[in-house]
């Protein structure tokens, strides 16, 4: 008997921190005016998706002491950008990145609380840590913990946000006219916390969600970060998505779950993906070679190049061979607030084998970085992609994927027009949501200790 066909979960990245989007392309927007966000919510939401998901920069990045060249600056506050489209979207989930080491459990469990509440139960959150100094400086003197610090902190941060969530026992508000609002139990919102990083206690303002809880994503990749990721997450964002990569991902995760007492549904892998589309393969080929040399042009080869050495190599043609001489290992001071310079954990050896590629391909310092960087996922026409897609889940190398275009906010239009009806032919994607909430549409759960929402309605 052949294995039912597995439901493929799709949602949409709007690029913030990052090397995807081609800014010289005409039809690129803003990523400040509302109608940017607005648009590409509106285009998920058509199409079906799962959520929205945005990612968020603490700091705007610097290389040799100036703005790196393809941050985005002035990017809005997530939770403000949340929130506004929740009013203009119905079903579509509303997931935000919201650093646990620069942050407060209270604050942050009070904003996903009052997002969940107004959005009908979409909300989710990207739970990240945050390693550098430099990111630091704008929150604390020091700047930074340690790795071992971060995730224990993180996972405190968490329990403690939940157990802010779970305080209420739903609970009915009761008001009149004389005396004012109060609760039928006051035991409902109270909370006592003492642990190592936080010791707090008090009455949580913010009545029972729609959803119990926001959904909880994690994105690290480390060995902390896929074990708290099995501990406490619904959904992990991975970087890996490729067939053989992704299944050892995919297996290496769900295996985890068991020592939590917890099922494989529990837990859904859903890599970042990017993608090109063309009339026919050989077409989406061609675009794709030229958006990623519209992605790294000659300075960002060498500024990426810069993640690895540690110098100042300014001085090299782009266009020509690769440094002979070594990187530089003492504390990285070229690229501040990157995440790629913790990618590269043994400089001398990714130089040579970068040399090697390069002298076996001859290729330049410019053709090295765009063969070696992120690639795009799914290129092809849309029967291509839509192929691709379906193989990798039925194959447990993911159990879907977040769709990052290179164009913004339009450039997921032409997915939802051409490849969604495809996988909704097949049977392998939603023609309509079934649910009302984000949980609904990620087959998972209402959190099994929860109580029916309270709603806050005034007594008769």
């Amino acid at each position: 008997m052949s294995k039912p066909l597995k439901q493929i979960h799709l949602a949409a990245h709007f690029p913030g921190v990052n090397n995807t989007t081609v800014w010289s392309d005409p039809r690129a927007g803003s990523h400040i005016e509302f109608s940017s966000f607005a648009h590409f919510a509106r285009t998920a939401e058509r199409a079906k998706f799962d959520f929205l998901f945005l990612a968020e920069g603490l700091r705007l990045r610097e290389q040799g002491g100036q703005i790196y060249d393809l941050d985005v600056v002035g990017r809005p506050d997530t939770f403000t950008v949340l929130s506004a489209l929740a009013a203009v979207t119905e079903r579509l989930g509303l997931t935000g990145t919201i650093n646990s080491t620069f942050n407060e459990p209270y604050e942050v469990a009070r904003q996903f609380a009052s997002l969940d509440h107004l959005s009908d139960g979409r909300a989710a959150w990207n739970v990240v840590t945050s390693w550098d100094a430099f990111t630091g400086e704008n929150f604390r003197r020091g700047g930074f913990l340690p790795q071992d610090q971060r995730y224990s902190r993180a996972t405190e941060f968490l329990a403690t946000a939940t157990e802010l969530f779970d305080s209420w026992h739903g609970d009915e508000i009761v008001a009149d006219q004389e005396s004012g609002i109060f609760l039928k139990d006051a035991r409902a919102g109270a909370f006592v916390h003492g642990g190592e990083h936080f010791d707090i206690a008090g009455q949580f303002n913010v009545p029972r969600s729609p959803q119990g809880r926001p959904v909880i994503f994690q994105a690290g990749d480390s060995e902390e970060g896929r074990e708290f990721a099995a501990s406490t997450a619904d959904a992990i964002f991975s970087r890996y998505g490729t067939l053989k990569e992704g299944q050892e991902f995919h297996s290496d995760v769900k295996r985890r779950l068991a020592r939590y007492g917890r099922s494989h549904e529990q837990l859904l892998i859903l890599p970042a993906a990017t993608f090109v589309l063309g009339d026919t393969d050989a077409e989406a080929q061609e675009l794709a070679r030229e958006v990623r040399r519209q992605q790294v042009s000659g300075a960002t080869a060498i500024k990426h190049l810069e993640f690895v050495w540690n110098r100042d190599l300014s001085g090299y043609d782009p266009d020509g061979p690769l440094p002979d001489i070594d990187p530089d290992l003492g504390e990285h001071t070229i690229a501040r607030g990157r995440a790629q310079v913790r990618m590269y954990r043994d400089p001398l050896t990714t130089a040579r084998q970068w040399r090697e590629l390069a002298a076996a391909n001859k290729w330049s310092i410019r053709d090295l970085v765009i063969e070696t960087g992120s690639r795009q996922n799914f290129v092809g026409s849309p029967a291509t992609v839509a192929e691709s897609i379906n193989t990798l889940v039925q194959a447990d190398a993911a159990d879907g994927f977040i769709l990052v275009p290179h164009i913004t906010p339009t450039g997921l239009d032409g997915f939802a027009d051409t490849v969604v009806p495809l996988l909704q032919e097949r049977g392998v994607f939603r023609t309509e949501y079934e649910g009302t909430t984000l949980r609904d549409h990620l087959g998972l759960a209402h959190p099994d200790a929860v109580a029916e929402p309270v709603t806050g309605r005034v007594a008769s």
